[in-house]
């Protein structure tokens, strides 16, 4: 019997849910704080972790960070509001499988909660395109004949469009180019944008297609397992290290492995990735014997690697032997020919997995989901239209059943963001600004600081808390916007 753990601070949701998975014969427990939570984690080990975003003494990153380290294993899904869903976003970098939204459907929960315990079980060495549904269908094999190019299948059977747009046909020819070689890639782009999904492409068409393709988000890595993680251990490495464990280069050799997030690797990784990407040999942590390994190297990262290299954040050596080939995949607004192809692709996969049978998109729907900015691409894209067949009732999405920051969008553009700068330290300023300046002394800097930190807020509120989409507005990369929200006092 699987296990189960809901952690949630109303009690009226752990004893739902406790009674709802009973019935499905999953055997649960609940804890309303995340200490409470963990506790019982480290007691016993749990399946899969259902944890609200929102606790009393903590949030879901935090401890979704905190279960990884305790159960690597185990899978997690974010319980949000609807006002957190970015945020909840977020939270799949790190290592969530998914999200679901209150109010909680049993049929929505269910198929998520399956979702991640079919996912949980699957080897880790596997394609990505077996356990996810891609926006980007592979470039065709050195083999296969000119006909099969168009539409092609992944080894499990799901097909993968890559659009009709010119940045599709550039992408499609840069995979054709770069797949039969052993070079390494660096994959760039917004967050949804699909870049895992443009590595399995790449690994699909290559020589080494019939071998592992090994996906590991550095983002979701912490310092102290990352080693572990990617070169393996001995027993005996480290506190709780019972056994040997092959890292994914291991698991990867003879084929490819895939290092998203890969700015997010510590000094001391990077040192042990460079030495591997010169001897092509590893050595697990605490051990003493060199393995070679036979892997290409592709990485993503939304992130400008070259501002890490000039900020000491990134090895230039690595960087350069990473860099061989870049791919930039541009964001899902600037290949708008493109949105519906993709929403019908995610209607039918919604279709299969939610066993209905939603014809399409009323002529309304089609519009929003044309004019919307889509900030989180693809990604968006897809938990959108999936949610949208899930509350469809008839033969067509209309805009009932799409969010409501789809049906009235809130725009905000970088001339309205300077101008607010501006206005903020001018006589007859927002209240807010006009307080913030006063209690800042008179001179000049501290009200300039006061207005920044107020158009800051502004543009985060706008964006719906989309740090990408804010650094982009405020014409600033993210880690100068990740500087300044520090320097601000601002948690999001």
């Amino acid at each position: 019997m699987e296990k189960i753990l809901i952690i949630d601070d109303n009690n009226d949701i752990c004893v739902l849910l406790e009674k709802f998975l009973g019935k499905q014969k999953y055997k649960t427990a609940s804890a309303q704080r995340g200490e409470d939570g963990l506790s019982l984690l480290r007691k016993e080990s749990y399946d899969l972790v259902i944890c609200d975003f929102k606790l009393p003494d903590t949030d879901g990153l935090d401890m979704l960070r905190r279960i990884k380290v305790l159960s690597p294993a185990t899978a997690v899904i974010i319980i949000t509001g609807y006002s957190d869903v970015r945020i909840a976003v977020q939270a799949l970098k790190y290592g969530a499988y998914d999200y679901v939204t209150k109010p909680l459907l049993p049929d929505e929960i269910l198929y998520t909660i399956r979702g991640a315990l079919e996912k949980r079980n699957v080897p880790t060495a596997k394609t990505t395109a077996q356990t996810q549904p891609s926006a980007i269908e592979p470039a065709k094999s050195a083999t296969a004949p000119k006909s099969s190019r168009s539409r092609e299948l992944a080894p499990s059977g799901k097909r993968f469009i890559f659009g009709k747009s010119r940045a599709a046909e550039q992408l499609q020819k840069h995979i054709e180019l770069i797949a039969p070689t052993n070079m390494s890639v660096i994959i760039t782009g917004e967050t949804g944008t699909g870049k895992e999904f443009v590595a399995n492409a790449i690994h699909l068409s290559s020589k080494r297609a019939d071998k592992p393709f090994v996906a590991i988000d550095c983002g979701a890595l912490s310092k102290e397992l990352a080693g572990s993680e990617l070169f393996g251990h001995v027993k005996g490495a480290f506190t709780g290290a019972m056994s040997d464990k092959i890292g994914s280069f291991e698991v990867a050799n003879g084929g490819t492995l895939f290092l998203d997030e890969i700015g997010n690797l510590s000094y001391e990784n990077q040192i042990k990735l460079l030495r591997v990407l010169q001897e092509r040999k590893i050595k697990r942590v605490g051990g003493n014997t060199d393995i070679s390994v036979d892997v290409r190297i592709l990485c993503a990262t939304n992130e400008d690697l070259r501002d890490a290299v000039r900020q000491g954040r990134f090895r230039e050596d690595i960087y350069h032997r990473l860099d061989e080939f870049r791919i930039d995949l541009p964001a899902l607004r600037e290949r708008r020919a493109d949105i519906m192809l993709f929403a019908e692709h995610f209607l039918e996969i919604a279709n299969q997995q939610l066993e209905k049978d939603v014809l399409g998109f009323d002529d309304e729907a089609r519009d929003k989901f044309r004019d919307y900015y889509w900030h989180g691409n693809l990604r968006e894209l897809q938990n959108v239209v999936k949610r949208a067949v899930l509350l469809t009732q008839g033969d067509y999405i209309t805009v009932d059943v799409l969010p409501h920051e789809i049906v009235s969008p809130t725009y905000i553009t970088p001339e309205e963001t300077v101008s607010y700068v501006v206005d903020s330290v001018r006589p007859g300023s927002p209240p807010v600004v006009q307080q913030a300046a006063q209690g800042s002394g008179n001179n000049l800097k501290s009200v300039s600081e006061s207005a920044e930190r107020v158009a800051i807020l502004k543009v985060l509120e706008k964006t719906g808390y989309n740090k990408t989409k804010a650094a982009e507005v405020l014409n600033i990369d993210r880690k100068t916007l990740y500087n300044k929200l520090k320097a601000y006092d601002i948690h999001l």
